[in-house]
Parts: structure tokens; C-alpha cells; sequence
């Protein structure tokens, strides 16, 4: 078996840029351990020269220093990317998520180093998810199944409003999963029986995305029995089932469904602004990656710690030029209402999936006809936002 000395490495790297906190000496400081824990993690003097030490061992590509932080920078080999999320978080930030004051700010791969055999990303993207729904321009809508503790049949009530309504997508809560008062099979068969029923009735294509969650077997075959009930998609959690999970359902020919990453339990990443992980790459490029066709996660000014500019960034993760990935949908959630209509379509286009979910449940109009307003409201904004 050959090892680092003799095995051929192809020259081609990828870069993680790195917010450091401290003075100009302290951040270099932490660069230096930045390539030495994400890559062979162990004393320098131990450290053969040669292909280990030139090869294997991150490297500061560029550095350049503020009041306070400094951004560097740092190259690996595209060899260490491996074929799976999961490697490509502990070379991203492994040992280093560990340590206090350092913070992944951007995800650099070459396009040449992200093959369609390897990492074939979202199935459907933007353009597929409008196909499936029949909504060629515009934002689209999407609601939440709510409340937690509600009976099958009272969420497939709620989901038949949702879809009369209007709306173009309808995905479970985060919180329904497998429980006694509301068993997944349950639930999904009179979900997708009733998005179906109101299909029937206004002819549009709503679609109906089941929460698949728990062990990666479990996950399979709830996706697999999704499917075989009418469900015309998935909503994952990356948090809790992890990414390579998300990937491998994008994966399957067998389900091929689209899929609406979740961002349940990965809050704390992006809560500190010299630690984590910045929203860029957690909610726009890792979930893009892995084959999500959508990115939940808060707007800004909702009660979050996202702002106005993570939000930007987010949206231009999941839409730039990135070989052949296609671009994804950013969202707009957390009690968005519609009041807020307008101002999101002139901050994000026409690319953007709005979520509702509570706040339309207590309009005064009741929940069909509120859905319909809100649907008519994106449609006036959208044409009041579009460039002149």
C-alpha cells in the first residue's frame, strides 16, 4: 500500500478561509495550527520532510489582517476531500472547532475538484423544483404544518387549506417525526391524500414534503414509503441526521424526490462572530453540496443571529456559478408575514422560497383565504420588485 511518500498527489488544492481573532501575531499563530490540526496533527518536529511536509500540510495561501481578526486563507490537498460530507467537515474544521477564536468564512474548491461522480449535488435545483410545481417565475410559497401535538387528521386539514390555498409547497414541522399521537405513516399517507385532493380541485401541482428522520435505515425507508403515499419531496435536517444522510437520499434513483434542508441544531455555529461556522457556508454551500434543491433559514431581523448581510451571502452561495451544481432556492423564514413581502423581493428577486407557517394561521380571513392573499401579494410584489 503506498503511503505519502510515494503515492502521487495531483497539485490540485482547495482553500478554507479562516476568520481569526487576536492581534496580527496571535491570528498567524492560529493559522499555523489551523494546518497542522486540520491536516497531520502532531508536533512539527516529527514532520518528515518531503511529500507530508509539502504536500499534506495545510497551507497559508493568502493572509491579510485587521483591527481585532485576520482572514487567512488555507489550502489542502484535493486528496483529502474524499467522496463524503463527512470528511470533507473534519479537514473543513475538525480538530480546529475545538479551539476558541477561529471561524470558517468561505469555501474555496476548484470546480475541476468537484465531479458530478462524486459530489453530483441538488437533483432538481431551481429550475427542476419550479418544473415540479409549474411556477416558471416568481418566489415561491411554501407552509408549515403546525402545531406539535395535533392529530394526523388535523395536520392533513391543515395541509388541504394550505395547498387550496395556493401554495406551492406545504413540508412537515421540523418537530413531527414518529410519535405516538401522530405515527409518520399516518400522517404522510393523509397529507399527501389530502395535497393531492386539492390539487384535483385548483389544478395546480402543490407538493408535500415529509420529515424523514433517525437512524440512516430509518430515514431510507420513511423517504421510500414518502414516496409510495404521494409525497413530492423530503424536508431533511442535516443538524440532527447529518449531511452525508442528506446526500445520500439526493442520491437515490430509487426516491428521487426533492429536498428542503432544515436548519435544526446547527444555530450554534453561527451564533458567534470570531467561532463556528459562518451562515455562508452552513446554510448555502454545504447543503448545496450535499444535494439539497432548498436552504431553510432565518431572515434576518426575525429574532435571529442572522444578518442582513449573512443573508446576501447565503442567497449568493446558493446561486453562483459552481460547475455543475445547480443553484438552489434561498428561503425567507421566521414568522414571515406581509408586511415583509415586498421588502424580500426586492432583497433577494424572484429566486427565493418564502416559508409561512403560524403567523398565516391566525389571519383573521381564515387560513384559505389568507393563503390566498399572501400568493397575491407575491405576486404584486414580485412585479413591483423587478428591475425597471
Amino acid at each position: 500500500m503506498a503511503d505519502a511518500a510515494s503515492f502521487q498527489f495531483s497539485g490540485q488544492r482547495f482553500t478554507v478561509e479562516y476568520r481569526l481573532s487576536g492581534t496580527e501575531a496571535e491570528a498567524r499563530t492560529k493559522a499555523a495550527s489551523v494546518c497542522n490540526d486540520q491536516t497531520v496533527e502532531a508536533p512539527d518536529k516529527i514532520i518528515p520532510a518531503g511529500m507530508i511536509r509539502e504536500q499534506i500540510l495545510g497551507r497559508v495561501e493568502r493572509f491579510t489582517s485587521a483591527a481585532g481578526s485576520s482572514l487567512a486563507a488555507i489550502s489542502y490537498p484535493i486528496e483529502l476531500l474524499g467522496q463524503d460530507c463527512a470528511q470533507l467537515l473534519n479537514v473543513l474544521f475538525g480538530i480546529s472547532s475545538l479551539r476558541p477564536g477561529i471561524r470558517v468564512e468561505r469555501l474555496e474548491i476548484p470546480e475541476a475538484a468537484v465531479q458530478a461522480k462524486d459530489w453530483p449535488g441538488p437533483r432538481f435545483g431551481r429550475n427542476g423544483l419550479r418544473d415540479l410545481v409549474g411556477t416558471p417565475v416568481r418566489p415561491l410559497v411554501c407552509g408549515v404544518l403546525k402545531l406539535l401535538g395535533l392529530s394526523p387528521t388535523a395536520l392533513a386539514d391543515l395541509a388541504y387549506q394550505f395547498a387550496l390555498g395556493g401554495l406551492d409547497i406545504i413540508k412537515d414541522d421540523q418537530g413531527l417525526a414518529d410519535q405516538p399521537f401522530c405515527p409518520f405513516e399516518e400522517r404522510v399517507a393523509r397529507c399527501a391524500e389530502a395535497v393531492a385532493k386539492a390539487n384535483q380541485e385548483t389544478g395546480r401541482h402543490c407538493l408535500y414534503l415529509a420529515h424523514v428522520t433517525g437512524r440512516w435505515e430509518t430515514m431510507k425507508q420513511q423517504a421510500l414509503y414518502a414516496k409510495r403515499a404521494g409525497a413530492g419531496g423530503l424536508l431533511v435536517c442535516p443538524g440532527l441526521a447529518g449531511f452525508d444522510a442528506l446526500r445520500d437520499l439526493a442520491l437515490d434513483d430509487a426516491i428521487a424526490l426533492p429536498i428542503l434542508s432544515h436548519p435544526a441544531l446547527l444555530g450554534s455555529f453561527v451564533t458567534q462572530a470570531d467561532s463556528g461556522i459562518a451562515p455562508t457556508v452552513l446554510f448555502g454551500q454545504l447543503p448545496r453540496l450535499a444535494g439539497a434543491d432548498a436552504s431553510l433559514y432565518p431572515i434576518y431581523h426575525a429574532g435571529f443571529p442572522v444578518t442582513r448581510d449573512d443573508c446576501r451571502a447565503i442567497a449568493k452561495a446558493c446561486g453562483e456559478s459552481w460547475g455543475h451544481l445547480k443553484p438552489i432556492f434561498p428561503t425567507a423564514a421566521g414568522r414571515m408575514g406581509f408586511e415583509r413581502v415586498l421588502e424580500m423581493c426586492e432583497f433577494y428577486g424572484q429566486d427565493l422560497l418564502f416559508i409561512v407557517g403560524s403567523s398565516i394561521q391566525q389571519h383573521r380571513a381564515g387560513l384559505v383565504k389568507a393563503c390566498r392573499l399572501f400568493m397575491d401579494e407575491v405576486a404584486r410584489s414580485t412585479q413591483q420588485a423587478a428591475p425597471k
